[in-house]
Order: structure tokens, then sequence, then C-alpha cells
């Protein structure tokens, strides 16, 4: 690379204690919903960022021992050398394209319930377990801190045993023991390991020397610190504590891994903090206290913002998760300066999410994320394209633009027709939404691409019918034509007993708020039986112009499901500080003109509500007119994709346009196939 490319400075070397990376980016552990559950898929996750330029690939969270068990969550797993061979593939895979491997052992303290053990919960003092369980954390003694020490250097020298190259001491994201100890209203100890900041910070010291003295011949030894728990006096500020934490412990590590806490605060959704660098503020003072290199993360996608971080001595190595997952190639394409073609995290989450329900990770912007063992999916390669040459797509929303962005990249002849005057569907309008303008990088990332092929033609305002598609001649047609919402107020809650509306009652639906339309009188229901995003932010924008809005919705939260981003809390707070009554528990049982019914979700006893106009966000309805009408044309291909076949998420769309495009002309006698593969134990196998 020549000195002139003015990201040169992102490709030097930066060596960690014994080992040296071979340039800045750093993929810190996170985690992928596959662990030691599906540890071949998890490798085909870490080996593809090696592949992609990524000089350390960690894996995720690894239980050191049964009593820091998270299941059912797949975590990583070092309890005994039985689990040194699943480890070994994601070392080998990262080890394969040059990369360092880095491993994250912890123990769980109260966080982990250890449903699967069935161990003792163990915390530096006595306390209730993190979850809302029916369980209590007894306060360890001088033997269980002593065992612990134990545990982790064992899981140490296991890891090291099964290819780590840097292995992990884990204080962060309020889920470590390590940090439990230094946290005051965690530790009420009174002994060497409590009161003072020093004594709080004494098990994490050991932990370190423990390491360094068990692997640090060969192995780096990184310390992941919250440094910020962003409580303001309530709790560690890196201005204080958090400072003090890295003048105590400075030079003991080999690396510095800084971030905030909780979870939440280190991977805010861009609804909420929609900066890029935004961590830049709480970790810039720690390479002045430390003469260690230093990785830091805040959703960091741009080039630019990455040089004057290393420029302005902020950090050594630039640290992604999110980002690493929505483009594992981001280091290759800045070296090679492609920087148009990086798929930019868009901070939604839904990578989060998958591990907050327990399934296989996935990215909206990333279709083929979690998917490169298990469907041998790459993120930059697709097979060529069979027999066929011209393919038809009608609908330009994220489903359409993926399928066709996709079968361009295979070498097919694509015809992209959409039926409004700007591509990008449901995408497009939302992406207008308060807070939401980040997700507008799904549409641009794929039109920047379709753009510049020559195979590719792209048409606005071209509403096709059977006629007009039978005149175009292309055998092979894929509609994303996506959904409506219902304005009839049928939901989960409301299938048995539909709401009565009366004629006179003034109704809208997302998509008439997401066409623009305003409510034409106040107070406005906001409805919700969807129980994602959508409706908290349309109350969001209601109330933001001005208008008195009410929310009711039959779950006990707001934005239900946004638990398992990590924003449910932000949610309801922003618009209980924007004055929305907000009322939970509730289903709609009737809507009149100028009022409405509401009927609790536990007794149906009924309480009326004034309101000149509703938003109702219940459920969907496939738009699949056109789809009918094709299919006397016998085509060669008609499928359905996207909102269009199932209604669901962004991330959903953008994966069936994917999955169509990969599966077309594909042999059937792969098509007959599972859908993926699967790790299945062999019990003939056992002993």
């Amino acid at each position: 690379m020549s000195d002139a490319n003015p990201y040169a400075l992102l490709f030097e070397p930066v060596k960690i204690g014994p080992v040296t990376a071979r340039n800045r980016f750093f993929q810190v552990p996170h985690c992928t919903g596959l662990g030691h559950l599906r540890p071949r898929a998890d490798a085909g996750v870490r080996g593809i960022k090696a592949a992609g330029g990524w000089a350390v690939v960690s894996n995720q969270e690894t239980e050191i021992h049964p009593t820091s068990d998270l299941s059912p969550f797949p975590e990583g797993r070092l309890w005994d050398d039985r689990d040194i061979p699943a480890l070994r593939l994601m070392t080998d895979a990262v080890h394969e394209h040059g990369a360092l491997a880095a491993i994250q052992l912890v123990h769980n303290g109260n966080h982990a319930v250890n449903h699967l053990s069935r161990a003792p919960i163990l915390a530096p003092s006595e306390m209730s377990a993190d979850l809302a369980m029916p369980k209590h954390a007894r306060a360890m003694d001088k033997t269980d801190i002593r065992e612990l020490r134990r545990w982790h250097r064992d899981a140490a020298l296991r890891a090291k045993q099964a290819g780590a190259d840097i292995i992990y001491v884990y204080a962060g994201h309020s889920m470590s023991i390590a940090q439990h100890f230094m946290l005051p209203h965690m530790n009420t100890r009174s002994d060497e390991y409590g009161g003072s900041l020093e004594n709080r910070v004494r098990l994490a010291r050991e932990l370190l020397e423990d390491t360094r003295e068990a692997v640090g011949d060969t192995c780096a030894v990184a310390f992941r610190f919250a440094i910020d728990e962003m409580q303001g006096p309530d709790g560690m500020q890196a201005a204080e504590e958090g400072r003090a934490v890295v003048e105590l412990l400075a030079d003991l590590p080999d690396l510095w891994d800084v971030n905030v806490s909780g979870w939440d605060n280190d991977s805010i959704t861009t609804r909420f903090q929609p900066q890029d660098g935004y961590q830049n503020d709480a970790l810039a003072f720690v390479k002045q206290v430390t003469g260690k290199p230093v990785v830091g993360v805040g959703r960091l996608t741009s080039p630019d913002l990455m040089v004057s971080m290393v420029r302005k001595g902020i950090v050594d190595l630039i640290g992604a998760a999110r980002p690493s997952i929505a483009d594992p190639f981001l280091p290759t394409k800045i070296r090679e300066g492609r920087i148009d073609e990086i798929r930019e995290c868009i901070g939604c989450n839904i990578c989060v999410a998958s591990d907050n329900l327990g399934i296989p990770i996935r990215c909206t912007q990333n279709p083929t994320m979690g998917e490169e063992w298990r469907r041998g999916w790459h993120p930059e390669v697709i097979t060529s394209k069979g027999k066929q040459n011209e393919v038809l797509v009608i609908g330009g929303g994220p489903a359409g633009l993926e399928c066709a962005m996709q079968m361009a990249r295979r070498g097919y002849e694509v015809t992209l027709a959409e039926a409004s005057s700007e591509f990008g569907g449901r995408v497009a309008r939302e992406s207008r939404l308060p807070g939401l303008s980040a997700w507008g990088r799904v549409m641009d990332y794929r039109l920047n691409d379709l753009t510049q092929r020559a195979n590719v033609r792209m048409f606005t305002d071209s509403a096709l019918d059977a006629a007009q598609v039978a005149e175009l001649g292309i055998g092979n047609v894929f509609v994303a034509t996506g959904a409506h919402w219902r304005r009839d107020g049928i939901g989960r809650n409301t299938q048995r007993h539909a709401p009565d509306i009366a004629a006179g009652a003034t109704i809208l639906t997302p998509d008439d708020i997401l066409s623009g339309q305003m409510p034409p009188v106040g107070p406005v229901l906001v409805y919700d039986d969807d129980n994602v995003y959508l409706a908290g932010v349309i109350a969001e924008k209601l109330a933001l112009a001005g208008l008195e809005v009410i929310f009711a919705t039959p779950e006990s939260l707001v934005s239900s499901f946004t638990v398992n981003t990590l924003e449910q809390h932000r949610i309801q707070a922003r618009l209980i500080d924007l004055g929305v009554d907000i009322r939970c528990n509730q289903t709609l049982a009737a809507l009149g003109a100028g009022n409405a019914s509401l009927a609790c979700a536990f007794t149906g006893r009924q309480l009326p509500v004034v309101c000149g106009s509703a938003v109702l966000v219940t459920e969907r309805i496939r738009e699949t007119t056109l789809h009918a009408s094709l299919k006397p044309l016998n085509l060669t291909t008609l499928e359905l994709i996207g909102d269009a076949a199932q209604p669901g998420l962004i991330v959903d769309a953008v994966f069936s346009g994917h999955r169509a495009a990969r599966d077309f002309e594909r042999p059937q006698q792969d098509a007959d196939k599972d859908w993926f593969r699967r790790e299945i134990i062999d019990l003939r196998e056992e002993s």
C-alpha cells in the first residue's frame, strides 16, 4: 500500500504483548447465537471476518465453569477439556486467514442463573439474580474466590491449548463478576475485596496476574473494562472511578479494550445515538494513563473517523462488533479504496435481538451473516448465472433491491420496476421517521451498487399489470409488492373479537402516516397490536408535531419487542417525556366518531377514551393481486419475495430477496436437501 493512501495508518501492525496484529482492525467479542451449540457455524462467522481483513477476531463471552451457565443462550464454553475441540474450530478458521484469535473468558456472577447446571449462583454479596427469576445469589467466601481464580486460570490454559492468541479478562457490560466486585452497589463486603476501590479492584488484578502467569509467554492478556456505567453519580464514571481503575491496573494487561456499560449503552441504537464514535469522550484519556495499546468501539464505519481517532491518540486499534457484522470485509474495502462499497451498520440491533432471543445471528444489512457455514454463503461472492439470461423484479423495496442486486452480481440481465416515484419501499418511508434516518443505508448501499451495473435497467413510476409483464417477455419474475396495514383493527389480540368500528370513525394506518398524511383532528389514539417499533415511533412523530397522543397496547410495555434490541426503556421514556398518555394492558374494543373504548386485557372491563382520530398498528395484508394475475402466464419462474411472501421485519425482507437470488436455478437435488446444514450429534459415536 502506498503511503499516499489516506488510510495507510489503519494498516500498520500493532504489537500486543507477545503477538502482533497485522493492522489496526479489531473485531471485539460479540455473541452470535451459535456458540458451543453450533461451533462450526460460529467458526464460519469468525473465519469470514478474518478473510475480510480483520487483524484480530474474537469470539463471544466464554463460560469458564458450570456456575456461570448462561443457558438457554448458546455462548462460548470452556468448562473442561472436552470443550477445547469446538473452540479450536474457531481459532483454526481465524488463523487460516492470517488473523489473531481472541477468546473472552467470563464468569457472569449473578447474571448467570445456571438453568442447565443448576449450580449455585455466585456474587460479591448476597443479592437476587440479575434476571427475573426466583433465585438469589450467595455471597462468595474466600474459598469461592480462590476457586474462581483457579477456574479462570484453567480456562486460560485451555484457551491457549485451543489456539488462542489473545485471552480476555472481562469486566464489562454489567455481566461479569470482575466488574460486579468493582461496583459498590453490588459489593458491600467488609474484607480485603470490599470497601475501597483498590480492594474492589483486587479480584480483577488477581485474574489479570493469574492469566499472565499461566499463558502470558505466548498469549496476550486483554482487559475488557466498562469505564463508565452511564448512570451519572449513581454509577462508575469515566472521569472518576473509571479513570482510577485504569491508573491502578495501567500496564498490567497487554491490551485495554474499553467501552461503556450496560450493553444497552455500549450497543445503543442509532435511533437514540446517531453519532458514530459516540464513546470517544469516555475513553479518550485511557492512552494518557497506560503505555499499552487501546481498542475502542462506537459503531465505527467511517475510515476518516478511524484515522482521526488514531492520530488524536484516542485508540491504537479500531474496535467493532456491529460494523463487522454488517460488513465483514470492511477492512479490505478500506485498504483497496472501495469506500462506497461498505455496507454500513444501521444500528438497528437486530443482531443483538438474535442473541436475546437465543437464535442464530442475523443482520439487516448483511443477509449472509450466520449463514457462512450453514448455507455456504459468502458476503462478497455469489455463484454465476446458469442457463437463464433475464430476470424481472417487480418492487423496489428492501427485498426487491437485494434480489435485483444479487441477480445482477450473478450476471443476469435485470429489470427492476417500482410502482412509486422512488426506490426503497418501506425503508425509504420509515427512514423519514424520527431517529431512523440511518436505516436509509439499506437502500443507499443497494442503489449505489445497482446504478453502476451495465446489466441492470431500473424504472420508477412503473406499476405493471399482467399484460405489461407478458409484453416484456421476461420469463423469470420475482414479485416484491410488499404488504399494507389493516384498517379494521384486527390483530393478534383482537382476532376472536374484532373491534366495533363505527362508520364515522377517523382511521389512519401506518401507510397513511408514512405517506405524509397526518391525523386531521386530535386527540389521536395510537393503538399498537404489532408491538415492535413502528407504533412507538409514530406516536413520537405525532407528539413532536404538537398533537395530543394516547398510546394503547395490550402489552405491559410500549413496543415490547424492542426489549430485545435494548431500546424499549428509552422508547417508553421518550414518549413519557413528550407527554404521551400511555395505556398498557388495553385492547381496542370499539372506535367511533370522537371516542373509543378500550378493554382491560385481563378482565375485559371497558373504559371510554376521547379521541378525534386513531392510528391502528395491528397486522399487515400481503399485496398478492399482481402475483395471482401472473399465474396464467405460465412463466418459467414466478416467486413472491419479501413482505409480499411473508410480512416481517426489514431484515426478513432483505433475507428473502437474497435467498431468492441464491436459490434461482439451484440444482433440484440441492433444493431437495435440508434448507441448511445442521450440527447434529451422531449418537452412534457416543461411548
